[in-house]
């Protein structure tokens, strides 16, 4: 039996705001005979509903339970109808969709001229606005017409139609293989993580070079070069060449600013070049430019003229709300970044169906890694319970890692020396099944390991010994982002200098800005 997370008449039907229903039964209503039909009682009964039950449609004797899948299938096909006719739903593409259905019912009632008119005025929009894929297809039926409305002009239009569609096709191809090229890329780096030694590092740049197209940034329009970007970002951020991600991802975000009107109809590839652009700062721990980029940001997104859906603003809330809870991890002001656990939990409800498990788990490590800095630590370990405890959950095994490390972490220093034994055996137990070990991975293990057996008056020495064997490891090209999702060096540095850990990153952050 289905239920509302899988069944997706549902999750549609949920989706709606008040103003997308009324236009819905309007819609429905236009026509007198569908006032009282099955599919508008079932979009009724499904609104009402708290969770999809079938047991509870079929016994409501709206619909047979023959009849119901056909229902269905006609009630998801008549809302998707409706919203495409909503005023909201309309963009460039849609528009241009609309324009070439319009030009080919033309082009079948005979009405040459006035299919030809109509595209010809389609093609300059859809190149104004990068849409070359459209553009193409307009191409290609223009194409078709000339060749049976003959005119005295017949000979230039055919070579300047000729030379358009391979003009177009030669760089909807490059934007083609990078966009594959991105996506590949990605999927590297969700499957395989971030390269851990030379070896690796020379078998993704020769991945790299084997599949990226020849061509001159000069001659690439917007859409192409925003893949361009794109691939270079995922294969820096692979190498953990954050310098060179941070490039890469200002380049995204300035093609944008160049192109403003490129925003409203891409606005979620603005959100996520200006994601990535804030997390390179992040990583290059620059909280000068980071404050000046996520102000630059917040304006831009509160702007009345940028696009607002379901989709815009779920990415919003995720991205705003990372950014200003990292900004506060690059100096230690932990205790100014508590304020925002509250305000961003308030909000949990609100995209509840539009953020996963797996982004909301970050959330969490965030809000465990505040409460720790801060020295709240059976507050921390509130957080990391709810990570550690979600079984069903298959995230990413560095996030898993650092939360039981960082779980040890906060029961030690809240004296729960009861609890320390299991936990130090149930997280040695988890480091050592996990795939691809980084280094400093393996020297947790033994650390964790061997402090299982050091005696209170001995742990200030393992904390010097321990600090002494990451240390090496901190500027390492493939080792040092581990220590951006916990600055362990920091907190050994607070144990053996008996200082707060929020002190020392900020001594460290005063450093590097001299």
């Amino acid at each position: 039996m289905a239920n509302d997370q899988k069944d997706f008449l549902f999750s549609l039907i949920k989706s709606l705001n008040k103003s997308e229903k009324r236009q819905f039964k309007l819609f429905v209503g236009r026509l007198d005979v569908n006032s009282d039909s099955i599919y508008l009682n079932l979009f009724n009964f499904l609104d009402k509903a708290n969770s999809y039950n079938e047991k509870d449609i079929l016994k409501s004797a709206l619909v047979k339970k023959q009849q119901l899948a056909n229902v269905k299938a006609h009630l998801y096909k008549q809302i998707l109808i409706s919203l495409r006719l909503t005023p909201l739903h309309k963009n460039i593409r849609s528009v241009l969709r609309e324009q070439l259905d319009f030009a080919s019912i033309l082009y079948h009632k005979g009405l040459y001229k006035q299919s030809l008119k109509i595209l010809d005025k389609a093609k300059e929009t859809a190149m104004e606005y990068e849409e070359k894929n459209m553009a193409y297809e307009i191409v290609e039926l223009e194409k078709v017409i000339e060749s049976q409305y003959i005119t005295r002009s017949i000979a230039s239009r055919a070579d300047e139609l000729s030379v358009q569609a391979k003009e177009l096709s030669q760089l909807n191809v490059i934007s083609s293989k990078l966009s594959n090229l991105s996506l590949q890329l990605y999927s590297i780096i969700l499957k395989s993580g971030y390269v851990k030694n030379k070896e690796e590092s020379d078998k993704i740049t020769a991945y790299l070079e084997d599949r990226l197209p020849k061509y001159e940034i000069k001659n690439l329009g917007f859409r192409e070069k925003l893949w361009v970007y794109n691939a270079f970002l995922w294969y820096n951020f692979i190498l953990q060449d954050f310098l060179n991600s941070y490039k890469y991802a200002a380049k995204w975000v300035d093609l944008f600013h160049q192109n403003p009107n490129m925003i409203v109809l891409n606005p979620v590839f603005f959100l996520k070049g200006s994601n990535y652009h804030l997390e390179t700062l992040f990583f290059l721990q620059n909280k000068v430019k980071f404050q000046n980029a996520l102000h630059q940001f917040e304006v831009q997104v509160s702007e009345n003229s940028f696009p607002k859906d379901e989709n815009v603003e779920a990415l919003k809330f995720l991205y705003l709300n990372f950014h200003r809870i990292n900004q506060h991890f690059i100096d230690g002001s932990f205790q100014e970044g508590l304020v925002l656990i509250p305000k961003i939990e308030s909000n949990f409800k609100n995209y509840s169906s539009k953020i996963d498990e797996h982004h909301k788990m970050i959330f969490y490590f965030k809000f465990a890694s505040l409460h720790f800095g801060a020295g709240n630590n059976k507050e921390s370990i509130y957080y990391l319970n709810k990570i550690i405890s979600n079984k069903t959950l298959a995230m990413r095994e560095d996030l898993l890692c650092f939360a039981r490390v960082l779980n040890i972490l906060a029961h030690y220093e809240a004296g729960l020396d009861d609890d320390l034994e299991f936990l130090l055996k149930s997280t040695y137990r988890f480091l050592i099944k996990m795939n691809d070990l980084h280094e400093v991975q393996k020297e947790m293990i033994k650390f964790i390991r061997e402090l299982q057996n050091v005696y209170p008056h001995n742990i200030k020495q393992s904390f010097i010994d321990f600090h002494k064997k990451l240390k090496v490891y901190e500027a390492h090209p493939f080792e040092r982002r581990a220590f951006l999702y916990l600055d362990i060096i920091s907190y050994l540095e607070s144990k053996i200098e008996n200082k707060p850990v929020a002190r020392i990153i900020y001594d460290k952050y005063l450093e590097r800005m001299k």
